[in-house]
């Protein structure tokens, strides 16, 4: 019996883990971030907006996301996923496909985007993290890695459709294809597989034991160093990919080249996650951080050189250590603190990467518009604060002497037997 019971406690996990998938592949973290710069040149050319004012729309989502972060935190926390994915999933689809009937208003088109922030924390691993993370223990690494694999899968996939549907049919076709097909893919995996395990008892075993008081948390060392880490990092990471399909084609090479580009992006993204999920349930995860932080420095320098095969190489180190880094900072969170807090905390470590995404995308626009062009040395400016991200992470501390270290587990010494027998998934 005890078995059986293991045996479908499994099947449900990697069933929530499967929606989570698909759910992260087409939200608002993959087709905001992957798709925006296919979108620059003919939005430009159809209402004669600048490419600066063009990027303020991303900065309005990244702003309002990350007002919002803490709030569908704490809304994940006290209500479940489902009851908050399942909207967010519904506005934030709907509000993209909208885009298809943009008026040459630019408040217009800022308005949507500050629509889909507000939404958009909801269709992302911030919202299916913490289910996930209740029905895994030991292999937890390896859970939230596949979650963000979805991510991967996403950016490899849509930057491809995009650049077909804008090709073939127009800007505003594309628009409306990719909003529709966010609400079609991801309300119905939901409402079906995503739930919480022990959602009703909210059992020690599983959520770690007592809640930590939630001021006590944010003013730790771990969870200070770890922001402002994942704050510059977002810089970086989102003022190269806003622009990198407009920089691309600004150096000869073909729409349809730079949207390979981005899903080459996606696929050492990919690569990234899965390597990561493996090396988080074996080694210290701010080692593993770091080299991921270093790696993307590197790439931001050789995409800087202006040559096609060096830009390459570097768009293929920045999505590799980009699929790593959106894998550690739930996990991290997770080895430090209780689950009780979980989305809360992720929420405000949200907050923080959705400050960069406004800041960085902005900064490029303003480099471009003041130059002309993109320079090697405005791309390598970028680089600084991941930089900086890397020595903040050589200051963090171990893991708490709590049980189960070293595999993932993180609970009380006197629930972990229990944990163990129950759900070691």
């Amino acid at each position: 019996m005890q078995l059986r019971h293991a045996a479908k406690a499994s099947r449900e996990g990697w069933g929530v883990v499967a929606a989570a998938f698909f759910g992260v592949m087409i939200g608002y973290s993959v087709l905001i971030p992957y798709t925006f710069g296919l979108f620059l040149k003919p939005l430009s050319i159809s209402f004669a907006w600048r490419r600066d004012q063009i990027s303020v729309a991303f900065g309005c989502a990244a702003v309002t996301a990350a007002v919002c972060s803490p709030l569908i935190g704490r809304l994940l926390d006290r209500y479940g996923p489902k009851r908050i994915i399942l909207p967010c999933v519904v506005v934030f689809g709907l509000g993209f496909a909208s885009l298809s009937l943009l008026t040459p208003n630019l408040t217009h088109f800022y308005l949507v985007f500050i629509l889909l922030g507000l939404a958009g924390n909801g269709t992302t691993q911030l919202a299916y993290s913490r289910a996930v993370s209740t029905w895994f223990f030991e292999h937890r690494g390896m859970a939230l890695s596949l979650i963000a694999a979805g991510a991967g899968v996403g950016a490899m996939v849509l930057p491809l459709l995009a650049g077909w549907l804008i090709q073939r049919h127009g800007w505003r076709a594309a628009y409306g294809v990719l909003g529709i097909l966010v609400v079609a893919v991801s309300f119905p995996l939901t409402s079906l597989l995503v739930r919480e395990r022990g959602q009703a008892g909210r059992s020690k075993e599983i959520y770690g034991g007592e809640p930590q008081p939630l001021l006590s948390s944010i003013r730790t060392r771990p969870f200070l160093l770890l922001v402002v880490a994942i704050l510059f990092y977002s810089v970086t990471f989102n003022g190269v990919i806003s622009h990198l399909a407009a920089l691309l084609t600004d150096r000869g090479l073909s729409l349809k080249t730079s949207a390979q580009a981005l899903s080459l992006l996606g696929m050492c993204g990919l690569a990234g996650r899965l390597t990561t999920g493996y090396l988080l349930d074996r080694f210290f995860g701010v080692r593993v951080s770091i080299i991921f932080f270093l790696a993307t420095v590197v790439g931001v320098f050789l995409l800087s050189q202006g040559t096609a095969p060096a830009a390459f190489i570097g768009v293929a180190m920045i999505g590799f250590a980009a699929g790593g880094e959106s894998d550690i900072t739930p996990y991290l969170l997770s080895r430090y603190f209780t689950l009780q807090r979980f989305s809360t905390l992720y929420g405000l470590a949200w907050t923080a990467y959705a400050s960069g995404t406004a800041f960085g995308p902005v900064l490029m626009g303003k480099l471009f518009t003041a130059t002309g062009a993109y320079q090697s040395w405005g791309i390598q400016l970028l680089a600084i604060p991941t930089l900086a991200s890397a020595v903040l992470m050589v200051m963090m501390p171990p893991y708490p002497a709590m049980a189960g270290e070293g595999t993932g587990n993180r609970f009380p010494v006197t629930d972990i037997a229990s944990a163990r027998t129950s759900t070691n998934l």
